[in-house]
């Protein structure tokens, strides 16, 4: 009986722990509706009710370093994979070369500038200066979207946005890893330096594209006896890339990137469900890891004068100089209207990456570890509240194109044994053939059709004179090797 009773007592601080995690998980989610009545954005909103709680409830930020880092890492990956997926390797053809541009010279030219800024402005020495800039280098659209709610920027502009966040958080994560990795002095730290770097991202690249190809194999081939199992199995095979690719010496995430940019647009079973669930798991990803920044923080260390004044200072320098100068310059070359580059270099937010670099610094034990986490975490709060605060208001005054994104919550399900050849979605993109044509008037030839066209979240009837527009939902089905999707594509 005293041993039953002692398990009784055990349950019961289990259960007080479980409903504490419930209850900031549902305060997260509900987040939402109080950024939308504030205007402030959810992340901000999470990073300083954690860092309120953690000053109040100084036991909640008692979580060892080593596992603040692992649930942030873990976080990422999920995020990183997810929007590798909504990329697709369709989008990425139409603006690859301006993704991977802006992801690795972007993120060279910030981190430098920041680390000139912080040498020279504020009295860093080179060592904390360039992990100053390799931690504040890589963006975090993922925060842009979230703050959007139902719209949706589409045309290069978001492609860009996306895929430069995808590319640049590999290289700043490998950038800071070659950082701390660095013994030597001179020209022989620099020579390491490049040599880490290099094998981060050329291990991660190889893995990623080979982990890709076996992802794809898997999800096409290999049925499960549960539906359910399938998203699990998707995630799980992710986890492994990650892992293969850091056991190597190589960038996990650059890897986990890659390889859901190689399924984004594959044809596999109950794939619309490993997208849902994917999407849900990065956005409680990017929950945890603004909360685990905020309850890892010390709020009299972020409120210190030397503390506060330079992450403003950094803030402000990264936000209005840094990043519109310097990749203003980079991204000259792409072709982008006035309006749409505008948007995408304020669109740079700061995100999870940045905390979880922090958190390497920490863990490497470099002198004044404390004081540069704090400022990033400034640079991070300022980035997330004042330039995620203003992106809904800069989107509709540089008339950014959007798209509303309805949410859908009612289906009906229609499934099929095979996969049914010819059976094809489409959006109707602004300035396509289809935008503004009948169903008639498209040259769908004699075996090609369209069935289903949604608009607005709406069913229309279709018929010979049913008008397409922008925006509308098509489904088609066409007989033979012919492609439809020129029809709907700018």
């Amino acid at each position: 009986h005293t041993t039953l009773g002692r398990r009784m007592t055990d349950i019961e601080p289990f259960a007080l722990t479980v409903l504490i995690v419930a209850s900031a998980l549902l305060l997260a989610v509900f987040a939402n509706l109080v950024s939308k009545w504030t205007r402030v954005p959810t992340p901000a909103l999470v990073l300083m009710a954690s860092a309120a709680a953690a000053y109040f409830v100084p036991a909640l930020g008692a979580s060892p370093l080593e596992a603040n880092q692992r649930i942030v890492t873990v976080a990422l990956v999920l995020i990183l994979f997810d929007g590798g997926m909504h990329i697709g390797l369709l989008r990425l053809r139409t603006a690859g070369g301006a993704i991977a541009w802006i992801g690795v010279a972007g993120t060279a030219v910030t981190a430098a500038g920041l680390a000139l800024v912080a040498h020279f402005l504020f009295g860093f020495d080179w060592s904390a200066s360039l992990l100053i800039g390799a931690a504040l280098a890589p963006t975090d659209p993922a925060v842009v979207f979230s703050i959007l709610g139902k719209r949706e920027i589409s045309g290069r502009a978001g492609t860009i946005l996306e895929g430069e966040s995808g590319a640049n958080d590999p290289v700043g994560i490998a950038l800071m890893v070659a950082l701390l990795a660095v013994t030597g002095t001179g020209w022989t730290a620099v020579g390491q330096g490049f040599g880490e770097f290099g094998l981060q991202l050329a291990v991660g690249a190889a893995i990623g594209i080979a982990g890709g190809f076996l992802l794809s194999a898997i999800m096409r081939r290999a049925p499960l006896p549960n539906e359910a199992l399938y998203s699990l199995r998707t995630l799980a095979v992710a986890g492994l890339i990650y892992a293969a690719a850091t056991l190597l010496h190589g960038s996990g995430f650059l890897a986990v990137f890659i390889a859901g940019i190689m399924i984004g647009d594959l044809r596999a079973p109950y794939k619309r469900e490993v997208e849902r669930f994917s999407a849900g798991m990065a956005s409680l990803a990017e929950i945890i890891a603004f909360t685990v920044l905020g309850l890892s923080i010390r709020l009299e260390d972020v409120v210190r004068p030397d503390v506060l004044w330079t992450g403003l200072g950094l803030a402000a320098l990264l936000i209005f100089v840094i990043r519109p100068v310097l990749v203003g310059l980079l991204i000259v070359p792409i072709k982008l209207r006035l309006g749409e580059r505008a948007f995408v270099l304020w669109a740079g937010l700061k995100g999870a990456v940045p905390i979880l670099l922090g958190m390497f610094i920490l863990s490497a034990h470099v002198p004044g570890a404390e004081r540069i986490y704090a400022i990033i975490f400034i640079v991070v709060l300022v980035s997330v509240v004042l330039q995620g605060g203003l992106v809904p208001y800069l989107a509709t005054v540089l008339r950014v194109p959007m798209r509303i994104v309805e949410p859908r919550p009612w289906t009906l399900d229609l499934r099929f044994n095979e996969e049914p050849q010819g059976l094809e979605r489409h959006i109707v993109a602004p300035g396509s053939p289809a935008d503004g044509s009948t169903i008639s008037e498209l040259e769908l030839g004699d075996d090609g059709w369209i069935s289903m066209v949604r608009r607005s979240g709406r069913l229309l009837p279709v018929g010979p004179n049913t008008r397409l527009q922008a925006g509308d939902a098509v489904l088609t089905l066409v007989g033979g090797e012919r492609d439809l999707a020129e029809l709907f594509e700018a």
